[in-house]
């Protein structure tokens, strides 16, 4: 999964940090100057579900209830997956036996 746009383009405001991001080098200008920017942050800005994503932080899966608490540094690095559902289930069609 590549990074999405979205997230190369985020602005919540503050200084630029640089993550890496699904293998890919990322700078972000997301960090706000007030506090830690945090995975949860960061999943917030991507507009992602938070329960159809799961986060690994430099090689550690975070659980999910921990992302607001868990600030991230320069240079951290994340494998970001989302899950999507699809598909259709059309209906049957029953034809009658000659």
């Amino acid at each position: 999964m590549s990074v999405p746009k979205a997230l190369k383009s985020a602005r919540i405001g503050g200084i630029q940090m640089k993550l890496h991001i699904n293998g890919e080098e990322t700078v972000l200008n997301t960090v706000p100057v007030q506090g830690p920017f945090t995975l949860a942050a960061l999943i917030e800005s991507l507009n992602m579900k938070p329960d159809r994503v799961a986060v690994e932080l430099n090689r550690e899966i975070v659980p999910r209830d921990r992302w607001p608490e868990t600030p991230l540094q320069e240079g951290d690095r994340l494998e970001i997956v989302h899950f999507v559902g699809g598909g259709s289930f059309g209906r049957a069609r029953l034809s009658a036996a000659p």
